[in-house]
């Protein structure tokens, strides 16, 4: 049977880390948090969360690497963990956590999938974040030539670990907010099959992001300047898989 954990990638959102932890212990899996350089109050809240259970694992960075650098590392320790499959989600508290179990059922009958999260927003989502989300996913369904892909960018996802560890390890450009961008691509260039699924998203008032529209967005467009010339070397393959 496989193995199935949670994967959250921390920096400087204790609080919220630690009642999303309080909200997966019911599931009794694996919880992998990853302190990526937080600051001291967040380690505190932190290291509380790693005391509610022994099946939380915190793994700390020292120095902030950035979201992909730290979701990286939690896949590499869920390997050697033996999990076959991790939920990631994020420490803000932004993801409707009732959405685990269709995510794991969702997980479960399709083993080989990457289970994508797309999100179903509220009437609190800023307008230019749609807005600028919606450049970044017509972007991957061209360099992958699969217009299936609904979101690239929710970090709402259930990732097949094996193969997953396998991207990360060779080729990454970006540990930072392109990371999710570009994990999905390169996933689809190693023929992972997709599944979509909805998840309710909220911004909370009062609520911090560490997505900077103007730096994460220049950041997100270099790497997709650098995946289409993998587009290009893989067209062939691309273009007879869309038509087939």
């Amino acid at each position: 049977m496989a193995e199935y954990g949670f994967l959250i990638p921390v920096y400087n959102h204790g609080a919220a880390c630690l009642e999303t932890v309080r909200l997966l212990l019911p599931y009794g899996l694996a919880i992998i948090i990853v302190d990526d350089g937080s600051n001291a109050e967040t380690k505190q809240s932190l290291r509380e969360a790693a005391g509610l259970s022994p099946f939380v694992r915190l793994v700390t960075k020292e120095r902030n690497g950035g979201k992909g650098s730290a979701v990286s590392a939690g896949l590499l320790v869920a390997e050697t963990m033996g999990l076959d499959h991790v939920l990631q989600l994020d420490a803000d508290r932004q993801h409707d956590i009732s959405a685990v179990p269709r995510f794991l059922a969702l997980s479960h009958a399709h083993p080989s999938s990457l289970i994508l999260g797309y999100p179903i927003y509220d009437a609190s989502v800023p307008e230019s974040r749609k807005k600028g989300r919606e450049v970044s996913n017509v972007f991957a369904r061209i360099v992958t030539c699969d217009k299936q892909i609904k979101d690239v960018l929710c970090g709402f996802r259930v990732y097949p670990v094996a193969t997953a560890c396998q991207v990360v390890s060779h080729g990454i450009w970006d540990m930072r907010m392109g990371f999710d961008v570009e994990v999905v691509v390169r996933l689809r260039w190693k023929r992972v099959p997709i599944v979509n699924e909805g998840v309710k998203v909220t911004y909370p008032v009062g609520g911090s992001s560490h997505f900077h529209m103007v730096r994460d967005n220049i950041r997100i467009s270099l790497v997709f300047a650098r995946l289409c010339f993998g587009a290009l070397i893989r067209l062939p393959w691309l273009v007879a898989r869309r038509e087939g």
